[in-house]
């Protein structure tokens, strides 16, 4: 675990999330966008692997919440 990159490229989140990679920059580009917003320093083509799995998991929770009710 301590090999671990700190930011993913879009090859990574497209394995993540099971699209493509042209659909990965996408994603990625969004929420650099967020980031940079927020005042963070931000990484073209790469996404802090910290706030990709804020955003993705914090996602899929609310998708499955949603669903049960």
């Amino acid at each position: 675990a301590e090999n671990v990159k700190q930011y993913m490229d879009a090859q990574e989140v497209a394995e993540a999330l099971g699209v493509s990679r042209s659909k990965a920059y996408v994603i990625i580009k969004q929420l650099n966008d967020e980031l940079q917003k927020k005042g963070f320093l931000t990484v073209r083509g790469k996404v802090s692997r910290k706030f990709f799995q804020e955003r993705t998991y914090g996602k899929v929770s609310e998708d499955e919440n949603t669903r049960r009710n």
